[in-house]
């Protein structure tokens, strides 16, 4: 097995690749989140449904409504259909960056990676072994988008933890990718525009960067995905969001991206379009809480 990452208080091996950490730690039919006991260790994440010691936050625990890991042990596999045996559950960390003006960084991912490709997101990754969380996250940070924060010039809160699979739905096939995402919300106080400045995205990870306000932000984690419930937008929503797209001879160049684009759920059968992912939103509905909005 690979270095354990996320683990569940109590029990000294790491999280199996198949099991569902929400269901381990109670959750039930419901869309949660659920409230979750957190030991942000360096280099891994401990779990618990109840306080415990080490335990430094309590935070948001949420999945997808079409996350397939519930339902891996209710349907029968076919023959030849293995999950990974070798690895647990990665940990991943996501920087939600705040500029002092109130708007959050999205990068789109380039079509070209294997995990969610042409998706809408914070910056983010794995957490390397005996890397602290922060630190984790503002690596990523800086060799996603080229910011490097002054220590002296940003806070940070957690916001909420994502139990992500890949593919997202079992009608897209087996999950490949088993993660827990911890969202950590970086407060700048640098504006918009300055950090903008010195954003010098990287080419093989991203193809095009956005900052979303308040309003628009809240349309697009109004977009739940995988249910029924119809969502009454504001009818004053912009058409469209200006972004900075890549070029190919690595300069950049004004995308003007169609509201309807961000609003965009998770289709049932797999495909590469555009949209922002379904964790993302529930990060940004964690950010217009911390808000007050």
């Amino acid at each position: 097995m690979a270095a354990a990452r996320v683990l569940m208080s109590g029990r000294p091996e790491s999280v199996s690749f198949a099991q569902s950490v929400c269901g381990l730690l109670g959750a039930g039919p419901g869309l949660g989140p659920w409230p979750t006991y957190c030991g942000l260790k360096r280099g891994q994440l401990v779990l618990s449904d109840r306080p415990f010691p080490g335990a430094s936050a309590r935070l948001p625990l949420q999945r997808p409504p079409f996350c397939p890991f519930p339902a891996l042990d209710q349907q029968p596999r076919a023959p030849g259909a293995e999950l990974p045996t070798n690895r647990g559950v990665d940990l991943a960390v996501a920087v939600v960056l705040q500029s002092s003006d109130q708007t959050v960084l999205l990068t789109r991912r380039t079509r070209t990676l294997n995990v969610s490709p042409n998706l809408w997101v914070p910056p983010g990754g794995h957490v390397e072994p005996d890397e602290e969380l922060l630190d984790g996250g503002l690596r990523e940070l800086w060799e996603e988008s080229g910011l490097q924060l002054p220590q002296d010039q940003f806070f940070w809160v957690p916001l909420g933890l994502w139990e992500s699979a890949y593919p997202p739905r079992l009608s897209w096939g087996l999950p490949k990718y088993h993660h827990i995402i911890l969202y950590l919300l970086v407060i700048s106080q640098e504006s918009q525009q300055q950090l903008q400045a010195r954003i010098q995205p990287n080419p093989r990870e991203v193809s095009a960067l956005m900052w979303l306000g308040p309003d628009v932000a809240a349309a697009v984690a109004a977009t739940e995905d995988g249910t029924d419930t119809p969502r009454h937008l504001p009818q004053d929503l912009p058409p469209s969001v200006l972004a900075v797209e890549l070029e190919e001879n690595g300069g950049a160049r004004p995308l003007v991206l169609p509201m309807s684009t961000l609003l965009r759920t998770t289709p049932a059968t797999a495909d590469s379009k555009e949209r922002v992912s379904t964790g993302t939103k529930f990060a940004l509905r964690l950010w217009l809480q911390h808000l007050g909005r």
